[in-house]
């Protein structure tokens, strides 16, 4: 990563060379444009139709989108943008980890009038010194969604927030015949990031945890959160669906969706799957308990991505109005919610069920109660997920034991940390 930041900062010196100070704006008689790279396919349609909206609201700036994303590596697509010297005015990048990667680029919005409306745990990631580099997209949570009439055919009239009331609930759902978890365990993301960040949230200061396993006064092995965290996976399996290394995320959420079976590791942004299936399913989100204390009654919620302008670009104050106009205009929080379908990450924006969703909603309450954990894969070495999800699938197989799970943790971790 240090490798590449090098090497782009030489490619993108080069092209500002070669191109006249690199303007990644234009202006075409009086007309100022503003290019902006994105990479959620799910909302190409939506932002086209957004496009026309600001347009006529705001005469003389134009905006060029691009979406990159679904089948193709919009991080590759990004960093050949900035090569080419054909930087975007405004483009979207995760927090922690991209955040120190592509500083030298960013615009400090701490200034901006929308950032005393950002929720505590969006502004986090993209947090440096006591300033903000990023606007948050969206927030998005995961726990373990249920079927709630299941629940109640099984006999189970109160949420289980503890290890031990997950596994009497557990054992209840396997008694009347109903599969209690469906693991999509073939999913890399599934284990990689969702399952092993709680092994990481759940700690008392999860970045001072990060920091001790990059400078070794951490170890995976004997670090009591990630012994309790193996308890509950362990305990996903013995009352999970057969073969889950061979089960996909669709076969994971069409089990779910249809009745055969009564929860799943997964987010709120299943609903529109799920919805597409059985629109009338009764559906809630459960904590992820690691052990039996109370308090482990909240979900894991975060900001997938952020929007940030690049602090290069000769129409910097029309994409800062920009992202200003999509965050306090009436249009842009309506699209926000109705036509992305997103759970804000404001608190000057409302949620409604209608446009979000009961699970979307269920994570929107659990934010707004104090009651969310931090997300941590990003903050992980490069490349240590694929790592996480390929050693948790070796001990699933019986190819390794728990101990030799954890020390394989710690190679992958110490390996890719030093690079």
């Amino acid at each position: 990563m240090k490798a590449w930041a090098r090497g782009l900062a030489l490619l993108v010196i080069t092209a500002l060379t070669a191109t006249g100070c690199g303007k990644s704006g234009s202006e075409d008689g009086g007309t100022k444009t503003v290019h902006i790279f994105q990479f959620k396919v799910e909302i190409s349609e939506a932002m086209s139709r957004l496009k026309v909206q600001y347009e006529k609201e705001h005469p003389g700036v134009k905006l060029d989108i691009q979406t990159v994303g679904g089948g193709s590596d919009y991080g590759a697509s990004l960093r050949a943008k900035f090569s080419s010297g054909k930087e975007p005015d405004i483009f979207n990048i995760g927090g922690y980890r991209e955040l120190d990667m592509w500083q030298d680029y960013l615009e400090d919005l701490s200034g901006e009038p929308w950032v005393k409306n950002v929720k505590p745990i969006a502004k986090e990631p993209m947090t440096k010194n006591g300033h903000l580099y990023g606007q948050p997209m969206n927030l998005e949570g995961y726990g373990f969604i249920y079927n709630k009439d299941l629940f109640k055919k099984a006999g189970i009239n109160q949420i289980p927030v503890t290890l031990t009331e997950l596994e009497e609930a557990a054992k209840k759902l396997k008694a009347a015949g109903i599969v209690p978890f469906a693991n999509g365990y073939q999913e890399s993301f599934v284990l990689g990031n969702h399952n092993i960040n709680l092994a990481f949230a759940y700690q008392k200061d999860p970045g001072a945890f990060i920091q001790g396993l990059n400078s070794g006064s951490q170890k995976f092995s004997g670090n009591e959160i990630v012994k309790e965290w193996s308890d509950l996976f362990d305990l996903t399996l013995k009352y999970g669906n057969d073969n889950p290394l061979t089960t996909d995320y669709n076969t994971q959420v069409t089990m779910v969706a249809s009745g055969k079976a009564a929860m799943m590791q997964q987010g709120n942004w299943t609903q529109g799957q799920i919805d597409g299936i059985n629109p009338k399913l009764n559906l809630g989100i459960l904590p992820m308990p690691i052990n039996n204390d109370p308090g482990n009654d909240k979900l894991f919620v975060g900001v997938p991505n952020n929007w940030v302008v690049n602090k290069n670009s000769p129409v910097k104050k029309e994409a800062k109005e920009f992202l200003n106009w999509l965050v306090t205009s009436e249009t842009g929080k309506s699209y926000i919610t109705k036509e992305f379908k997103f759970i804000p990450a404001f608190d000057s924006i409302k949620g409604r069920e209608e446009d979000l969703g009961p699970l979307g909603m269920e994570v929107l309450k659990y934010t707004d109660a104090g009651k969310a954990l931090t997300w941590n894969w990003f903050r992980f070495p490069n490349g240590m997920s694929p790592e996480f999800a390929s050693s948790m699938q070796a001990y699933i197989g019986g190819k390794i034991n728990k101990e030799e799970m954890y020390e394989q943790f710690q190679r992958n971790w110490d390996n890719l940390s030093a690079q």
